[in-house]
Protein backbone atom coordinates (compact mmCIF):
# COMPACT_ATOMS: atom_id res chain seq x y z
CA UNK A 1 0.00 0.00 0.00
CA UNK A 2 1.23 3.43 -0.81
CA UNK A 3 0.87 4.84 2.49
CA UNK A 4 3.78 2.62 3.85
CA UNK A 5 6.17 5.28 2.45
CA UNK A 6 4.59 7.95 4.51
CA UNK A 7 5.28 9.67 7.78
CA UNK A 8 3.07 11.90 8.33
CA UNK A 9 -0.42 13.46 7.30
CA UNK A 10 0.23 16.25 4.38
CA UNK A 11 -3.39 17.04 4.01
CA UNK A 12 -3.35 20.24 6.11
CA UNK A 13 -0.11 21.51 4.31
CA UNK A 14 -1.89 21.04 0.38
CA UNK A 15 -5.07 22.80 2.24
CA UNK A 16 -3.14 25.55 3.67
CA UNK A 17 -1.47 25.57 0.04
CA UNK A 18 -5.24 25.44 -2.00
CA UNK A 19 -6.88 28.55 0.34
CA UNK A 20 -4.18 31.06 -0.33
CA UNK A 21 -4.69 30.72 -3.73
CA UNK A 22 -8.28 31.32 -3.12
CA UNK A 23 -9.57 27.93 -3.83
CA UNK A 24 -13.08 26.86 -3.74
CA UNK A 25 -13.88 24.84 -0.87
CA UNK A 26 -15.11 21.95 -2.62
CA UNK A 27 -12.27 21.76 -5.22
CA UNK A 28 -10.17 21.73 -1.74
CA UNK A 29 -12.54 18.94 -0.75
CA UNK A 30 -12.31 17.15 -4.23
CA UNK A 31 -8.66 17.23 -3.70
CA UNK A 32 -8.62 15.96 -0.50
CA UNK A 33 -10.31 12.98 -1.58
CA UNK A 34 -8.59 11.97 -4.53
CA UNK A 35 -4.89 11.96 -1.91
CA UNK A 36 -6.85 9.85 0.36
CA UNK A 37 -7.59 7.28 -2.39
CA UNK A 38 -3.95 7.51 -3.67
CA UNK A 39 -2.82 6.89 -0.02
CA UNK A 40 -4.52 4.06 0.19
CA UNK A 41 -3.89 2.19 -2.69
CA UNK A 42 -6.88 3.03 -4.61
CA UNK A 43 -6.12 2.94 -7.92
CA UNK A 44 -9.35 3.35 -9.88
CA UNK A 45 -8.35 -0.05 -12.38
CA UNK A 46 -11.51 -1.06 -14.00
CA UNK A 47 -11.31 -4.63 -14.49
CA UNK A 48 -12.98 -6.65 -17.56
CA UNK A 49 -14.97 -8.86 -14.54
CA UNK A 50 -16.97 -5.64 -14.04
CA UNK A 51 -17.26 -4.89 -17.75
CA UNK A 52 -18.92 -5.97 -20.81
CA UNK A 53 -18.78 -4.53 -24.43
CA UNK A 54 -21.49 -2.44 -25.39
CA UNK A 55 -23.77 -3.76 -28.46
CA UNK A 56 -24.49 -1.71 -31.11
CA UNK A 57 -28.45 -1.96 -30.45
CA UNK A 58 -27.77 -0.54 -27.14
CA UNK A 59 -26.81 3.33 -28.81
CA UNK A 60 -28.00 5.44 -31.46
CA UNK A 61 -26.28 6.18 -34.67
CA UNK A 62 -26.08 9.80 -35.80
CA UNK A 63 -27.21 9.07 -39.18
CA UNK A 64 -30.36 7.99 -38.05
CA UNK A 65 -31.15 11.17 -36.14
CA UNK A 66 -31.95 13.09 -39.04
CA UNK A 67 -35.96 13.22 -38.06
CA UNK A 68 -34.68 15.27 -34.60
CA UNK A 69 -33.00 18.17 -36.62
CA UNK A 70 -36.02 20.51 -36.52
CA UNK A 71 -35.86 20.37 -33.18
CA UNK A 72 -32.45 20.64 -32.70
CA UNK A 73 -32.91 24.34 -34.41
CA UNK A 74 -35.74 25.32 -32.19
CA UNK A 75 -33.13 23.95 -29.21
CA UNK A 76 -30.41 26.30 -30.24
CA UNK A 77 -31.08 29.18 -28.48
CA UNK A 78 -31.47 27.17 -25.51
CA UNK A 79 -27.62 25.55 -25.72
CA UNK A 80 -24.16 26.31 -25.44
CA UNK A 81 -21.20 25.15 -26.90
CA UNK A 82 -18.46 24.71 -24.29
CA UNK A 83 -14.55 24.75 -25.66
CA UNK A 84 -12.07 22.77 -23.34
CA UNK A 85 -9.03 25.34 -24.09
CA UNK A 86 -6.65 24.11 -21.28
CA UNK A 87 -3.47 23.05 -23.04
CA UNK A 88 -0.78 24.33 -24.06
CA UNK A 89 0.75 21.45 -26.23
CA UNK A 90 4.07 21.06 -24.88
CA UNK A 91 4.47 17.45 -26.48
CA UNK A 92 4.66 19.69 -29.86
CA UNK A 93 6.84 22.18 -28.39
CA UNK A 94 4.86 25.02 -27.71
CA UNK A 95 5.15 27.22 -25.39
CA UNK A 96 1.49 28.87 -25.55
CA UNK A 97 -1.65 27.95 -25.61
CA UNK A 98 -2.13 25.23 -28.31
CA UNK A 99 -5.27 26.85 -29.48
CA UNK A 100 -3.20 29.58 -31.04
CA UNK A 101 -1.26 27.32 -33.02
CA UNK A 102 -1.53 27.70 -36.93
CA UNK A 103 -3.77 24.62 -38.36
CA UNK A 104 -4.19 25.70 -42.27
CA UNK A 105 -3.78 28.88 -44.31
CA UNK A 106 -2.73 30.99 -41.26
CA UNK A 107 -5.89 30.23 -39.61
CA UNK A 108 -5.76 28.78 -35.81
CA UNK A 109 -7.96 26.52 -33.99
CA UNK A 110 -9.10 29.77 -32.03
CA UNK A 111 -10.34 31.70 -35.14
CA UNK A 112 -11.34 28.11 -36.71
CA UNK A 113 -14.13 27.92 -33.75
CA UNK A 114 -14.92 31.56 -33.84
CA UNK A 115 -15.86 31.09 -37.16
CA UNK A 116 -17.64 27.65 -36.57
CA UNK A 117 -19.83 29.81 -33.84
CA UNK A 118 -20.23 32.79 -36.45
CA UNK A 119 -21.81 30.27 -39.09
CA UNK A 120 -24.17 28.69 -36.36
CA UNK A 121 -24.91 31.27 -34.37
CA UNK A 122 -24.21 29.07 -31.56
CA UNK A 123 -23.61 30.45 -27.97
CA UNK A 124 -19.74 29.71 -27.37
CA UNK A 125 -17.63 29.56 -23.74
CA UNK A 126 -14.55 28.45 -22.79
CA UNK A 127 -12.23 26.98 -20.62
CA UNK A 128 -9.39 27.67 -20.07
CA UNK A 129 -6.64 27.03 -17.70
CA UNK A 130 -4.33 28.88 -16.00
CA UNK A 131 -1.57 28.49 -18.30
CA UNK A 132 -4.32 29.68 -21.53
CA UNK A 133 -6.44 32.25 -19.44
CA UNK A 134 -5.02 35.31 -19.98
CA UNK A 135 -3.36 34.89 -23.49
CA UNK A 136 -6.50 33.23 -25.18
CA UNK A 137 -8.23 36.11 -23.72
CA UNK A 138 -5.76 38.57 -25.39
CA UNK A 139 -6.09 37.03 -28.65
CA UNK A 140 -9.64 37.03 -28.96
CA UNK A 141 -9.40 40.51 -28.91
CA UNK A 142 -7.67 40.75 -31.70
CA UNK A 143 -9.90 38.62 -33.64
CA UNK A 144 -12.89 40.67 -35.61
CA UNK A 145 -15.82 39.24 -34.67
CA UNK A 146 -19.54 40.01 -33.82
CA UNK A 147 -19.44 36.96 -31.06
CA UNK A 148 -18.21 37.80 -27.95
CA UNK A 149 -18.01 34.65 -26.10
CA UNK A 150 -17.79 34.15 -22.31
CA UNK A 151 -14.99 32.29 -20.43
CA UNK A 152 -14.25 30.59 -17.54
CA UNK A 153 -11.28 29.82 -15.54
CA UNK A 154 -10.22 25.57 -15.34
CA UNK A 155 -9.33 25.10 -11.35
CA UNK A 156 -6.04 23.68 -10.07
CA UNK A 157 -4.27 21.09 -8.25
CA UNK A 158 -1.13 20.60 -6.20
CA UNK A 159 1.36 18.49 -7.85
CA UNK A 160 2.26 15.75 -5.26
CA UNK A 161 5.55 14.06 -4.68
CA UNK A 162 5.67 10.76 -5.36
CA UNK A 163 8.19 10.16 -2.76
CA UNK A 164 5.86 10.68 0.50
CA UNK A 165 2.94 12.28 -1.37
CA UNK A 166 3.80 15.66 0.14
CA UNK A 167 3.39 18.79 -1.56
CA UNK A 168 5.56 19.65 -4.41
CA UNK A 169 7.85 22.84 -4.16
CA UNK A 170 9.32 24.29 -6.92
CA UNK A 171 10.83 27.79 -6.14
CA UNK A 172 13.14 28.85 -9.48
CA UNK A 173 9.16 28.40 -11.08
CA UNK A 174 6.27 28.38 -8.45
CA UNK A 175 3.87 28.23 -11.41
CA UNK A 176 5.05 24.13 -11.91
CA UNK A 177 3.84 23.45 -8.08
CA UNK A 178 0.42 23.40 -10.34
CA UNK A 179 -1.32 21.24 -12.68
CA UNK A 180 -4.89 21.33 -14.07
CA UNK A 181 -6.69 18.33 -12.69
CA UNK A 182 -8.01 17.19 -16.32
CA UNK A 183 -10.93 18.06 -18.27
CA UNK A 184 -13.21 16.21 -15.49
CA UNK A 185 -12.82 19.53 -13.50
CA UNK A 186 -15.14 20.93 -16.23
CA UNK A 187 -18.16 20.35 -14.14
CA UNK A 188 -16.27 21.64 -10.66
CA UNK A 189 -15.34 24.44 -12.58
CA UNK A 190 -18.52 25.39 -14.33
CA UNK A 191 -20.15 25.39 -10.43
CA UNK A 192 -17.31 27.10 -8.70
CA UNK A 193 -17.11 29.74 -11.25
CA UNK A 194 -20.92 31.22 -11.09
CA UNK A 195 -21.11 30.07 -14.70
CA UNK A 196 -23.54 27.01 -14.13
CA UNK A 197 -26.00 29.29 -12.61
CA UNK A 198 -25.72 32.08 -15.04
CA UNK A 199 -26.09 29.98 -17.72
CA UNK A 200 -29.04 28.81 -15.87
CA UNK A 201 -30.41 31.61 -15.19
CA UNK A 202 -30.38 32.48 -18.90
CA UNK A 203 -32.35 29.08 -19.71
CA UNK A 204 -29.24 27.65 -21.38
CA UNK A 205 -30.04 24.00 -20.63
CA UNK A 206 -28.00 21.95 -22.90
CA UNK A 207 -24.10 22.20 -23.44
CA UNK A 208 -22.18 20.53 -26.06
CA UNK A 209 -18.44 19.85 -24.85
CA UNK A 210 -15.65 19.19 -26.94
CA UNK A 211 -12.22 19.72 -27.25
CA UNK A 212 -10.30 23.07 -28.90
CA UNK A 213 -8.00 20.74 -30.83
CA UNK A 214 -10.80 18.66 -32.52
CA UNK A 215 -12.24 20.53 -35.57
CA UNK A 216 -14.83 17.92 -36.51
CA UNK A 217 -16.39 18.52 -33.36
CA UNK A 218 -18.98 21.11 -33.71
CA UNK A 219 -23.01 21.95 -32.46
CA UNK A 220 -25.07 19.42 -34.47
CA UNK A 221 -29.03 20.29 -34.94
CA UNK A 222 -30.06 16.78 -34.74
CA UNK A 223 -27.81 15.75 -32.13
CA UNK A 224 -28.95 18.57 -30.20
CA UNK A 225 -32.65 17.78 -31.31
CA UNK A 226 -32.55 14.38 -30.06
CA UNK A 227 -30.99 14.93 -26.68
CA UNK A 228 -33.40 17.77 -26.09
CA UNK A 229 -36.67 15.39 -27.07
CA UNK A 230 -35.56 12.27 -25.20
CA UNK A 231 -34.74 14.22 -21.96
CA UNK A 232 -31.14 13.05 -21.82
CA UNK A 233 -29.08 14.13 -19.38
CA UNK A 234 -25.52 12.83 -20.62
CA UNK A 235 -24.72 11.81 -24.07
CA UNK A 236 -21.29 10.46 -25.29
CA UNK A 237 -20.71 10.41 -28.86
CA UNK A 238 -18.82 7.33 -29.37
CA UNK A 239 -16.84 6.24 -32.34
CA UNK A 240 -15.74 2.73 -34.18
CA UNK A 241 -12.46 2.13 -33.09
CA UNK A 242 -9.58 1.88 -35.71
CA UNK A 243 -6.11 0.27 -35.34
CA UNK A 244 -4.56 3.73 -34.79
CA UNK A 245 -7.16 4.36 -31.94
CA UNK A 246 -6.29 1.10 -29.65
CA UNK A 247 -4.68 3.24 -26.70
CA UNK A 248 -7.91 5.57 -26.59
CA UNK A 249 -10.42 5.43 -23.53
CA UNK A 250 -13.66 2.94 -24.61
CA UNK A 251 -16.91 2.43 -23.35
CA UNK A 252 -18.41 -0.20 -21.93
CA UNK A 253 -21.45 -1.20 -19.59
CA UNK A 254 -21.13 -2.15 -15.91
CA UNK A 255 -22.16 -5.71 -15.16
CA UNK A 256 -23.81 -4.66 -11.52
CA UNK A 257 -26.06 -1.87 -12.53
CA UNK A 258 -25.74 -1.47 -16.63
CA UNK A 259 -25.01 1.88 -16.99
CA UNK A 260 -22.53 3.16 -19.04
CA UNK A 261 -18.95 3.52 -18.04
CA UNK A 262 -15.50 4.98 -19.67
CA UNK A 263 -12.39 3.15 -19.15
CA UNK A 264 -9.47 5.04 -20.01
CA UNK A 265 -6.09 3.03 -20.30
CA UNK A 266 -4.58 4.14 -17.48
CA UNK A 267 -7.46 2.57 -15.52
CA UNK A 268 -6.92 -0.75 -17.44
CA UNK A 269 -4.84 -3.71 -14.95
CA UNK A 270 -1.75 -4.25 -17.28
CA UNK A 271 -2.67 -7.93 -17.82
CA UNK A 272 -5.61 -7.04 -19.77
CA UNK A 273 -3.85 -4.55 -22.19
CA UNK A 274 -4.06 -6.97 -24.99
CA UNK A 275 -7.98 -7.27 -24.33
CA UNK A 276 -8.21 -3.74 -24.22
CA UNK A 277 -6.79 -2.96 -27.53
CA UNK A 278 -8.47 -5.17 -29.26
CA UNK A 279 -10.56 -2.81 -31.59
CA UNK A 280 -13.29 -5.82 -32.51
CA UNK A 281 -13.74 -6.43 -28.89
CA UNK A 282 -14.29 -3.12 -27.45
CA UNK A 283 -15.79 -1.77 -30.51
CA UNK A 284 -16.13 2.04 -29.86
CA UNK A 285 -13.80 4.47 -28.15
CA UNK A 286 -14.81 7.99 -26.51
CA UNK A 287 -14.21 11.26 -28.83
CA UNK A 288 -14.12 13.41 -25.94
CA UNK A 289 -17.34 15.58 -27.36
CA UNK A 290 -20.17 15.23 -25.03
CA UNK A 291 -23.32 17.01 -24.21
CA UNK A 292 -24.98 17.01 -20.74
CA UNK A 293 -28.07 18.50 -19.35
CA UNK A 294 -27.11 21.46 -17.39
CA UNK A 295 -30.70 20.64 -14.83
CA UNK A 296 -29.54 17.36 -14.61
CA UNK A 297 -25.35 18.98 -13.72
CA UNK A 298 -27.01 20.96 -11.10
CA UNK A 299 -28.54 18.22 -9.27
CA UNK A 300 -26.05 16.69 -8.65
CA UNK A 301 -24.13 19.20 -7.33
CA UNK A 302 -27.25 19.74 -5.02
CA UNK A 303 -27.69 16.09 -3.87
CA UNK A 304 -23.58 15.36 -3.61
CA UNK A 305 -21.99 19.28 -2.80
CA UNK A 306 -19.53 17.68 -5.80
CA UNK A 307 -18.72 15.63 -8.74
CA UNK A 308 -16.39 12.93 -7.94
CA UNK A 309 -14.82 10.90 -10.82
CA UNK A 310 -12.54 8.21 -10.90
CA UNK A 311 -8.92 9.36 -10.16
CA UNK A 312 -6.32 9.53 -12.83
CA UNK A 313 -3.17 9.53 -11.33
CA UNK A 314 -1.05 10.98 -13.99
CA UNK A 315 3.16 10.28 -13.35
CA UNK A 316 5.05 13.33 -14.84
CA UNK A 317 8.71 15.14 -13.55
CA UNK A 318 7.60 17.78 -11.69
CA UNK A 319 9.34 20.13 -14.12
CA UNK A 320 8.55 18.54 -17.69
CA UNK A 321 10.98 19.92 -19.31
CA UNK A 322 13.63 18.40 -16.72
CA UNK A 323 13.94 15.04 -16.47
CA UNK A 324 15.72 15.51 -13.41
CA UNK A 325 13.46 17.01 -11.69
CA UNK A 326 11.69 15.07 -9.00
CA UNK A 327 8.77 12.78 -10.02
CA UNK A 328 5.44 13.76 -8.79
CA UNK A 329 1.40 12.50 -9.34
CA UNK A 330 -0.85 14.84 -10.83
CA UNK A 331 -4.39 14.38 -9.49
CA UNK A 332 -6.62 14.24 -12.74
CA UNK A 333 -10.34 12.71 -14.05
CA UNK A 334 -11.58 12.56 -17.21
CA UNK A 335 -14.59 14.31 -18.62
CA UNK A 336 -16.54 11.04 -20.11
CA UNK A 337 -16.17 9.52 -16.79
CA UNK A 338 -19.14 11.23 -15.45
CA UNK A 339 -21.57 9.30 -18.37
CA UNK A 340 -21.69 6.02 -15.03
CA UNK A 341 -23.14 9.14 -12.39
CA UNK A 342 -26.75 9.39 -14.35
CA UNK A 343 -29.57 6.93 -14.87
CA UNK A 344 -30.73 6.79 -18.53
CA UNK A 345 -27.37 8.39 -19.80
CA UNK A 346 -26.84 8.11 -23.93
CA UNK A 347 -24.07 7.22 -26.79
CA UNK A 348 -24.30 7.77 -29.91
CA UNK A 349 -22.32 6.41 -32.39
CA UNK A 350 -21.00 9.16 -35.15
CA UNK A 351 -18.87 9.25 -38.09
CA UNK A 352 -15.32 9.98 -38.54
CA UNK A 353 -15.14 13.46 -39.31
CA UNK A 354 -16.66 14.46 -36.58
CA UNK A 355 -13.77 13.78 -34.98
CA UNK A 356 -10.21 14.62 -36.44
CA UNK A 357 -7.92 15.98 -33.28
CA UNK A 358 -4.15 17.32 -34.17
CA UNK A 359 -2.35 16.04 -31.08
CA UNK A 360 1.00 15.20 -32.47
CA UNK A 361 2.87 16.95 -35.64
CA UNK A 362 2.03 14.03 -37.73
CA UNK A 363 -2.28 14.62 -37.56
CA UNK A 364 -0.96 18.60 -38.49
CA UNK A 365 0.51 17.18 -41.59
CA UNK A 366 -2.65 15.51 -42.11
CA UNK A 367 -4.01 19.12 -41.10
CA UNK A 368 -2.48 21.38 -43.66
CA UNK A 369 -2.30 18.84 -46.31
CA UNK A 370 -4.87 18.97 -48.95
CA UNK A 371 -6.68 15.89 -47.53
CA UNK A 372 -8.81 18.58 -45.97
CA UNK A 373 -10.30 21.89 -47.37
CA UNK A 374 -11.86 24.87 -46.26
CA UNK A 375 -15.89 25.18 -47.00
CA UNK A 376 -17.08 28.02 -48.54
CA UNK A 377 -18.14 29.22 -44.99
CA UNK A 378 -14.31 28.24 -43.91
CA UNK A 379 -15.09 25.55 -42.24
CA UNK A 380 -12.78 22.42 -42.65
CA UNK A 381 -14.21 19.29 -44.12
CA UNK A 382 -12.25 16.35 -44.91
CA UNK A 383 -11.21 16.68 -49.15
CA UNK A 384 -14.41 15.14 -51.27
CA UNK A 385 -11.55 13.95 -53.83
CA UNK A 386 -10.03 11.87 -51.16
CA UNK A 387 -11.13 8.38 -52.09
CA UNK A 388 -8.49 5.83 -51.26
CA UNK A 389 -9.41 3.56 -48.35
CA UNK A 390 -12.55 5.22 -47.48
CA UNK A 391 -13.57 3.26 -44.49
CA UNK A 392 -10.66 3.80 -42.43
CA UNK A 393 -10.95 7.52 -43.93
CA UNK A 394 -7.34 8.73 -41.68
CA UNK A 395 -4.23 8.41 -43.35
CA UNK A 396 -1.08 6.58 -41.06
CA UNK A 397 1.47 8.82 -40.68
CA UNK A 398 4.77 8.33 -39.14
CA UNK A 399 7.54 11.23 -39.05
CA UNK A 400 10.90 10.88 -37.33
CA UNK A 401 10.31 12.19 -34.21
CA UNK A 402 14.34 13.86 -33.54
CA UNK A 403 13.21 15.97 -37.16
CA UNK A 404 9.93 16.70 -36.95
CA UNK A 405 8.47 15.99 -33.44
CA UNK A 406 8.37 19.91 -32.26
CA UNK A 407 6.74 22.39 -33.89
CA UNK A 408 9.76 24.69 -34.52
CA UNK A 409 11.60 21.52 -36.53
CA UNK A 410 8.49 20.76 -38.15
CA UNK A 411 7.91 24.03 -39.83
CA UNK A 412 11.71 24.43 -40.94
CA UNK A 413 10.91 20.83 -42.96
CA UNK A 414 7.91 22.36 -44.96
CA UNK A 415 8.59 26.07 -45.10
CA UNK A 416 7.53 25.92 -48.61
CA UNK A 417 3.86 23.93 -47.86
CA UNK A 418 3.50 19.91 -46.96
CA UNK A 419 2.90 17.50 -49.92
CA UNK A 420 -0.21 16.41 -51.27
CA UNK A 421 -1.54 13.69 -49.53
CA UNK A 422 -4.85 13.69 -50.85
CA UNK A 423 -4.11 9.90 -52.50
CA UNK A 424 -1.83 8.79 -49.83
CA UNK A 425 -2.57 5.81 -47.63
CA UNK A 426 0.50 5.95 -45.17
CA UNK A 427 3.74 7.94 -44.79
CA UNK A 428 6.76 6.85 -42.68
CA UNK A 429 9.69 9.11 -42.85
CA UNK A 430 12.95 8.41 -41.26
CA UNK A 431 15.94 11.13 -41.01
CA UNK A 432 16.42 14.36 -42.09
CA UNK A 433 14.39 15.33 -45.09
CA UNK A 434 13.17 18.86 -46.15
CA UNK A 435 10.43 19.13 -48.64
CA UNK A 436 10.32 21.78 -50.92
CA UNK A 437 6.67 22.91 -53.04
CA UNK A 438 4.33 20.76 -54.78
CA UNK A 439 5.53 18.06 -53.60
CA UNK A 440 2.77 14.60 -54.57
CA UNK A 441 3.04 11.57 -52.21
CA UNK A 442 0.70 8.59 -53.51
CA UNK A 443 -0.08 5.19 -52.01
CA UNK A 444 1.93 3.70 -48.89
CA UNK A 445 5.59 5.53 -49.24
CA UNK A 446 8.26 5.12 -47.10
CA UNK A 447 11.41 7.94 -47.23
CA UNK A 448 14.32 6.94 -45.82
CA UNK A 449 17.45 9.42 -45.42
CA UNK A 450 20.32 7.68 -44.20
CA UNK A 451 22.96 10.23 -44.21
CA UNK A 452 23.86 12.56 -42.07
CA UNK A 453 23.00 15.33 -43.84
CA UNK A 454 19.77 16.83 -45.08
CA UNK A 455 18.34 15.28 -48.17
CA UNK A 456 16.21 17.76 -50.13
CA UNK A 457 12.92 16.68 -52.08
CA UNK A 458 12.56 19.01 -55.19
CA UNK A 459 9.93 21.08 -56.13
CA UNK A 460 7.24 18.82 -58.47
CA UNK A 461 8.23 15.69 -57.17
CA UNK A 462 5.61 12.63 -57.28
CA UNK A 463 6.90 9.84 -54.87
CA UNK A 464 4.92 6.74 -55.24
CA UNK A 465 7.25 4.18 -53.91
CA UNK A 466 9.46 3.85 -51.25
CA UNK A 467 12.83 6.10 -51.82
CA UNK A 468 16.20 6.12 -49.79
CA UNK A 469 18.33 8.79 -50.00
Amino acid sequence: MMNDIVEKDYLPDFVSKMKKENLADIVIDTFCHYHNQALTGETGLIHDNDIKPVELDEIQELGNLDIYQEQGERADKNAVRIVLNGGLGTSMGLTGPKSLLNVKDGQSFLSLIMNQAENSHVNLLFMNSFSTHDDTLAELDKINSPLKPKSFRQNKYPKVLQENFAPASWPPNPKLEWNPPGHGDVYTALYTSGMLQQLLAENIQYAFISNSDNLGARMDASLLGYFAKKEIPFMMEVAEKTPSDVKGGHLATLRNNGRFVLREAAQCPKEEVVAFQKIGHYRYFNTNSIWINLNSLNQIFKKNNKVLLPLILNSKTLDPRDENSPPVYQFETAMGAAISLFDNAAAVKVPRSRFFPVKTCNDLLIMRSDCFVFTEKKNLRMNPDRKINQKQETIKIKLDPKYYGKIDDFDKRFADGVPSLVDCYSLSIEGDVLFEKNVKIRGSVTIRNTREIQQVIKEGTVIDKDLVC
